[in-house]
């Protein structure tokens, strides 16, 4: 028994297993005999690993079954069976707890979470992907196409240098009073150029003003049947190098579906097939929010 002592197993469950199979040795040993051992005495020991053995196999189970949830593996088997996450409820939670999000952001987040349309305001990871990004490229002259309350204009403006320029397009005029509210108390209103107007007619206004091939960076969180135009018209503003970013690109999984064909789907669906086709730009597809396309100007 000693022996067995010695090497026991490492695996939590396998040893208390061991320690069950124990006392039954103990059972049949005879120092069972001697007046000063009872075996009462190592029956609660006994109960008590058979509880730990019940809680540690459902605790394994649980752990299981919730990494089975966070995981999808691609059906293609030219894949080599890839795993991929799946985001949880729980799991982004985690994420969210990971993002560096500003007082100024958070206060303007939850201030918009109880208007209607709050859905389309982005996500605090998607914030802080876009600020990043314009960070990485050294950006200084900006586009956003479809304000809302201004969440993600002003994670960028917050980034831009003190003579950097982002030209918010959004034609809501109660979403651009909230949006104002915030770059005044941010103290970023001197970077950010407002346009209350159809965003096409301002973009085409500044091609038109010659300001094709300045812009860095663009990102485009608007009307969803419009983003080939929109896509079209900052190819003409963004510079070589330049990024232009698109939401909503997995339009909440509909874009997958066959069967699902009404209007919004099939514009976004039809986009994203001419986006990966169009050799004018690098792409990736990054599945932040509900989908979002990250396209370099070549």
């Amino acid at each position: 028994m000693a022996n067995q002592i010695l090497s026991r197993p490492a695996n939590p469950i396998q040893t208390l297993t061991f320690l069950n199979s124990t006392c039954s040795l103990l059972k049949k040993s005879p120092f069972l005999k001697h007046k000063k051992f009872s075996l009462s005495s190592a029956t609660p020991i006994r109960k008590s690993i058979t509880d730990f053995q019940i809680r540690a196999s459902q605790s394994h189970t649980l752990t299981r079954n919730y990494c089975a949830d966070s995981v999808v593996v691609q059906e293609d088997k030219s894949y080599g069976n890839k795993q991929i996450i799946s985001v949880t409820s729980q799991l982004y939670g985690y994420i969210l707890s990971n993002v560096r999000e500003p007082e100024i952001l958070k206060k303007l987040r939850e201030e918009t979470s109880s208007m209607r349309g709050s859905q389309m305001q982005v996500s605090p990871d998607q914030a802080q992907l876009l600020a990043m990004l314009v960070q990485i490229l050294g950006a200084k002259r900006c586009i956003e196409v479809g304000v809302y309350t201004g969440y993600s204009s002003l994670a960028v403006a917050l980034v831009l240098p003190k003579s950097g320029r982002l030209v918010a397009c959004e034609r809501d005029t109660n979403c651009l009073e909230i949006a104002k509210k915030y770059y005044q108390q941010a103290g970023v209103t001197h970077k950010v150029d407002i346009r209350h107007a159809l965003a096409a007619d301002t973009l085409k206004s500044l091609i038109e003003n010659g300001e094709a091939c300045s812009y860095d960076f663009a990102f485009v969180d608007a009307e969803k049947k419009m983003y080939h135009e929109y896509f079209e018209l900052l190819l003409q503003l963004v510079r070589v190098g330049g990024v232009i970013v698109v939401d909503n690109v997995l339009w909440h999984g509909k874009v997958a579906d066959p069967q699902i064909n009404d209007p919004r789907t099939v514009s976004i669906r039809d986009f994203n097939k001419s986006v990966t086709e169009d050799n004018r730009v690098s792409v990736s597809m990054v599945p932040i929010g509900d989908g979002m396309t990250i396209c370099r100007k070549l």
